[in-house]
């Protein structure tokens, strides 16, 4: 190719890449806000502005190594074999269908049963497959693996880094049986040593390897450890997590394993918890990720022990920070490289150049309420809290079959799940029929059946 050619292609490579937000991702956005009913488009909503949702695997590796009470999963799960090919062509599926639908740069989950039953090469080539679809790819665990198993996913038999960066979510709690150690745990607090040993994995990776990582904490909430959720957070603040989870159980999966009345913990008793064990309020009306009664999100920075919020939603001024980021930004994936990512700021700037000033006046305001000594001298780092409340099998199933057939239940809890499914900020991809499923429509609906045709295709004993 001529060195002139070589260069043409050079600076349009330069300026797609530069591109603020990706056309199909626009495209993506602007269709998600028009699904959204009436009442989740608010000025708060992110859904349709800043991203079109998270995304979930299905139907990949449903079997798990340990038994929780509850588990979202259908009984069947148990008797389908974990089978890396298997695995990988359908993420190769629903990840195709995931670019050409919601654009690129958007969260997925690699999950199903656990993760760790794929070989650390097979995990690796899932992963891959993802990101080369466009996706931020975070793999879902129980976390009771060993650190061989984390290098030999991370690291190529050569020695070669496969991923500048692993993203991973373990889930830790009394609920679950079979872990190492602690088959049966008693407490939350006998998980601790778990939970350091998982993170301290991922520093030795990094340290030795130089691949770096995002770490996310999740938790199931009944009646039995809601009494516990403030000393998990007390704790896991301590280690190098950048998001804590928490979901309130819901009757969905294997009913043998319903052992409590899940009705009875809240999302605002979850919240509670929450900030009791962060010893502050956490503010998460400004930023709404989906319906409210699903999602309650609080963004902020954690030094030297203390949390405080990105915005602060009683303060007019972020609040007009907050609309002006959305407005100008959009959509915009911040991880590229710096040269594009420069060029992309750029380019945003240019157009709206109020932002420059109303970034500087909310940077002031963020130091001032964080403190200079914090910032500079408190190991600061972003520390994300999340509840996410599940919706019960009973409830989804007739206002699933209902949104199907194009009609608003009349019953007035059926309807809300109604919105609630509308609103939803966690898809899952069926290529095969051309739509997306809200995570709650998977697990209570359609895995009973996928498992049994899994269970099939792939028996425990071939």
């Amino acid at each position: 190719m001529p060195p002139l050619s070589k260069a043409r292609g050079a600076v349009r490579r330069f300026i797609e890449a530069s591109r603020p937000v990706h056309r199909d991702t626009a495209v993506a956005l602007r269709r998600r806000w028009e699904e959204l009913p009436d009442n989740a488009r608010s000025p708060q909503q992110l859904l349709g502005r800043r991203t079109a949702g998270c995304e979930g695997t299905h139907g990949v590796f449903p079997r798990c190594n340990l038994a929780c009470t509850p588990c979202y999963h259908a009984k069947e799960a148990q008797s389908v074999r974990t089978d890396g090919p298997h695995t990988i062509a359908e993420v190769e599926r629903q990840m195709a269908y995931l670019r050409t639908t919601r654009g690129t740069g958007q969260h997925a989950q690699l999950i199903g049963g656990e993760v760790t039953l794929l070989g650390p090469e097979d995990h690796a080539r899932a992963l891959q497959v993802m990101e080369r679809h466009g996706r931020k790819p975070m793999s879902m665990t129980h976390g009771d693996f060993d650190y061989d198993y984390l290098r030999d996913l991370a690291i190529t038999p050569d020695g070669r880094r496969r991923f500048r960066r692993l993203r991973v979510a373990g889930h830790f709690d009394s609920l679950m049986l079979g872990r190492r150690g602690v088959p049966r745990p008693r407490s939350e607090a006998e998980l601790d040593e778990h939970r350091r040993r998982f993170v301290a994995m991922f520093e030795r990776l990094r340290a030795q390897h130089g691949v770096g990582f995002d770490l996310a904490h999740n938790m199931t909430v009944t009646p039995g450890n809601l009494g516990e959720v403030a000393s998990v957070v007390r704790s896991c603040a301590g280690m190098r997590f950048g998001m804590m989870s928490f979901q309130p159980a819901a009757y969905v999966g294997n009913p043998r394993r319903w052992k409590e009345d899940f009705r009875a913990v809240t999302i605002d008793d979850v919240w509670a918890e929450i900030e009791r064990g962060v010893g502050t309020r956490l503010p998460w009306a400004h930023l709404q990720m989906g319906d409210a009664r699903c999602n309650r999100s609080a963004y902020g920075i954690l030094a030297g022990g203390r949390w405080t919020p990105f915005l602060d939603e009683r303060d007019a001024r972020d609040l007009r920070v907050r609309d002006r980021f959305l407005d100008a930004f959009g959509g915009m994936d911040f991880e590229r490289a710096p040269a594009p990512l420069v060029a992309a700021v750029a380019r945003v700037v240019a157009r709206r150049p109020s932002v420059v000033p109303a970034a500087v006046g909310w940077a002031a305001r963020f130091v001032r309420r964080t403190g200079v000594r914090r910032l500079s001298t408190g190991r600061a780092r972003a520390l994300t809290f999340v509840v996410h409340a599940f919706m019960d099998a009973e409830v989804v199933k007739p206002a699933w079959e209902a949104l199907q057939r194009g009609e608003t239940a009349g019953d007035p809890r059926v309807r809300a799940a109604q919105e609630r499914l509308q609103a939803c900020s966690y898809a899952m991809a069926h290529p095969d029929e051309d739509r997306l499923v809200p995570a709650c429509v998977q697990h209570s609906v359609l895995d009973p059946q996928e498992n049994l045709v899994l269970r099939r295709a792939l028996p425990l004993r071939p």
